[in-house]
């Protein structure tokens, strides 16, 4: 008797797959300047290009992507990929996109690993002083945008004098949280809009599997840490919580990686500083980050399972919101309440971000009149002649190279 044939994978859906994987592969190789640049890479492609989707739709799904914690623009393109090919293309795209990036960050930690004290100091000093450039220049574009009036300013300023006299990650959430609910009570939110008609292959009861997953994680995590020796746990537990926790993407998530990595010893705070500057100098989601941190661990894991590790970790939170979220997002979007919320939120992440712009960026990479001079080039590069981040960065590394 023959053995029952193995069930056969549909060719149509493995074309699918591949085609959502080289789609954002490309992107991940050439999409530079941060996540609003990436968005617009994203309407050229699937809109335009492609006609995946329309207008509308890809409108709602950057606002709904707003509206959720993590990187934003990996949150878009995971949705583009669920509502190509389910929640495998999910994966595809995330993978398409990250790889690129996440390799090269791991590569390099590699090579802080191998150069030691030679890269230091001159290459990663320059990288320091382009790290300062590059959070300046978005603590100033985020404020323009997110804090337009005296009410939010003030937010955004207050929560960044808290976190300078009280620094950690434990008053930083405590920040996010009394900022929203500061938001829900007092401010008025941003407009809902209109949603597209887009469908995708998400059931309710996926999407409620998901947020049981996402809040289980969150609340289990800690308590696995703390009972167990094991620091790959612990690892996993510090990433997952950032990812679940960073509101406005990119840039935010400088602060709280920095508070869960460095007071611990598990990353220097020069080695901290240097990758975050060589992470402007890649295409893709910055939260890559996350592989150059676990890689250049001076605990085990480390290298590539350490980077590996940490990569998951950070991103998973942002794929569970995202299949958990899509069902539900018409609705949730109408409410007032949480519009106001998200926009106390916003302001405080951007006093978040001004907090670090000084510690750890600016009291690490500052020194001398020197150093105030080339991060003020650096500036002048990024803000008035609009030049690539990532050409900033490698300008800044030959030159501390050079003057190091």
């Amino acid at each position: 008797m023959s053995a029952p044939a193995a069930p056969s994978v549909s060719p149509n859906r493995v074309q699918t797959l591949i085609e959502v994987f080289a789609a954002f592969l490309k992107l991940g190789l050439t999409s530079f300047g941060g996540p609003v640049a990436h968005l617009g890479f994203f309407r050229t492609e699937f809109v335009g290009r492609r006609a995946w989707l329309d207008e509308k739709s890809y409108a709602d799904l950057v606002a709904l992507c707003q509206f959720l914690p993590g990187p934003a623009s990996s949150q878009v393109g995971m949705a583009i990929g669920m509502q190509r090919a389910g929640l495998s293309g999910a994966i595809a795209a995330w993978i398409g996109f990250t790889a690129p990036s996440a390799i090269a960050l791991i590569a390099f930690a590699y090579g802080v690993a191998a150069l030691g004290p030679a890269l230091d100091h001159g290459v990663l000093h320059g990288l320091k002083l382009a790290t300062v450039a590059v959070v300046a220049q978005a603590v100033w574009s985020m404020a323009k945008n997110l804090c337009p009036d005296a009410p939010r300013a003030t937010i955004a300023v207050l929560a960044a004098m808290v976190l300078l006299v009280w620094p950690g990650s434990a008053i930083q959430l405590a920040v996010i949280a009394l900022a929203g609910l500061i938001g829900w009570r007092l401010l008025p939110g941003s407009d809902g809009g209109t949603s597209g008609n887009e469908t995708f292959p998400v059931s309710r009861r996926v999407a409620v599997a998901a947020w049981i997953v996402f809040f289980g994680l969150l609340l289990l995590l800690p308590v696995a840490a703390q009972t167990t020796a094991q620091t790959a746990v612990q690892m996993f537990d510090s990433f997952y919580r950032t990812g679940s926790l960073v509101f406005g993407g990119g840039h935010v998530v400088l602060p709280l990686l920095q508070a869960a990595v460095v007071p611990r010893g598990w990353v220097s705070n020069d080695a901290f500083l240097a990758g975050y500057g060589a992470a402007q100098a890649v295409p893709g989601p910055l939260f890559t980050f996350a592989a150059y941190l676990g890689a250049a661990m001076q605990v085990e894991p480390s290298g590539w399972v350490g980077g590996l590790l940490c990569l998951v970790a950070v991103f998973l939170p942002s794929f569970l919101l995202v299949v958990g979220a899509l069902p539900f997002w018409h609705r949730l979007r109408g409410s007032p309440g949480v519009r106001s919320a998200l926009t106390g939120i916003n302001a405080a992440v951007v006093g978040l971000l001004l907090a670090a712009l000084y510690d750890p960026v600016w009291t690490s990479a500052i020194g001398s009149a020197r150093d105030v001079g080339l991060a003020l080039g650096a500036v002048l590069l990024l803000a008035v002649w609009r030049v690539s981040p990532w050409i900033v960065v490698l300008v800044a590394a030959v030159v501390g190279a050079t003057l190091g």
